[in-house]
């Protein structure tokens, strides 16, 4: 079994352990879906934290992370694997999973199954090749930047006509009683940033300088989002840049993508060579020693944890150390006390936080 990722890692998971249950086929990717220990912690539905959403959901152990585990692992001992991997239960648990990795974070083991699906897809692909549908999420970054104004009214018209909305659940499987979400009038475009507090800048210690990474979804459904996120470090006495493609990049006009919408359908390929447009423009801000600071977590994680998986090296590794999530960064600063500064000015200027609410959300 050829893998699409690099599931080096995990080359000893397992090994000297007579327990294990390392499957028959599958190399290393067998010992990552192997690290799963049975323990049927994502299924109890008690428990704090997110794991597994589709169980708790159905509450159908084979929707849980341990059942797509004994599912693939009866998969990969088959005598003809392939063919197991085609099986239709097999095929309706992973694509359930909605790629949380909230099975990486609370898991007593950690098991990677948003990644474990990656390469499940990928394998899928290969065998029967990717449809409509797939091919039409993959490629959603690229259909806002060159065709936006036609998809925005494609959107628009299916949400209101529901012959469309109909016409699509038929065609692509999406639930015609769902609204979609409609692209912003105007995307998100990197200005001068602005100047909210003029004194923000004598406030304090120096502060470091970073870049946003405005990810395709801020930029195109909420650019509110990274306008705001700009506002507030600029607010805090950071100089903001806005991560932009290499200089030599082959398309120097199109925006930034991490590539999560390929991996979400098993398109590595793909996948890879956003990266590797990601790593051209970034890699240089990290080697300065600036924080790369991102506003979804779906795409900064790819950053941090999924590039590693694409064979990307060190680089990959470098870029990684120096990416943190908005909020992260704010508690990072917050605990070393550089923020007091911009509270105290928020107070003197009336703001008080009586009549105001803030939303946290734990994705």
């Amino acid at each position: 079994m050829k893998t699409a990722l690099d599931w080096s890692p995990y080359e000893d998971a397992g090994m000297g352990d007579a327990y294990a249950d390392i499957p028959r086929h599958g190399g290393d990717f067998a010992k990552a879906v192997a690290v799963c220990i049975n323990s049927r912690r994502c299924e109890d539905a008690g428990a704090k934290g997110v794991m597994c959403p589709s169980y708790r959901v159905t509450g159908d152990p084979a929707l849980s992370t341990g059942g797509r585990v004994r599912l693939l692992k009866a998969a990969l001992n088959a005598e003809l694997a392939d063919a197991a991997l085609a099986a239709p239960e097999l095929a309706r648990a992973m694509d359930l999973c909605v790629a949380c990795k909230g099975c990486k974070r609370e898991c007593e083991n950690n098991v990677d199954m948003a990644l474990i699906k990656t390469e499940y897809l990928a394998q899928r692909g290969r065998r029967q090749g990717f449809g409509l549908r797939a091919r039409l999420f993959a490629g959603l970054p690229h259909w806002l930047h060159w065709h936006r104004a036609t998809a925005r009214w494609l959107i628009r018209a299916r949400n209101r006509y529901d012959w469309l909305a109909q016409l699509g659940e038929r065609l692509l499987g999406i639930a015609a009683q769902v609204p979609l979400p409609e692209p912003s009038r105007a995307p998100f475009t990197a200005g001068p940033a602005p100047d909210v507090f003029s004194s923000a800048q004598t406030l304090g210690p120096a502060r470091p300088e970073l870049v946003l990474l405005v990810d395709t979804f801020a930029r195109h459904f909420e650019p509110e989002i990274a306008r705001d996120a700009l506002r507030l470090l600029t607010a805090a006495g950071y100089r903001v840049h806005i991560a932009e493609p290499a200089a030599a990049d082959a398309e120097p006009t199109r925006p930034l993508c991490c590539g999560r919408t390929y991996l979400a359908q098993g398109m590595v390929t793909q996948a890879t060579a956003e990266a590797h447009r990601m790593l051209a423009a970034l890699l240089p801000h990290a080697r300065a020693g600036r924080w790369i600071i991102g506003l979804e977590p779906s795409c900064l994680l790819g950053l941090r944890d999924d590039y590693l998986a694409l064979g990307l090296g060190e680089p990959a590794r470098e870029l990684a150390a120096h990416c943190l999530l908005l909020e992260e960064f704010l508690a990072k600063e917050v605990m070393a006390k550089r923020l007091d500064h911009l509270v105290e000015e928020h107070f003197k200027r009336g703001a008080g936080a009586s009549n105001r609410k803030v939303l946290l959300h734990g994705h």
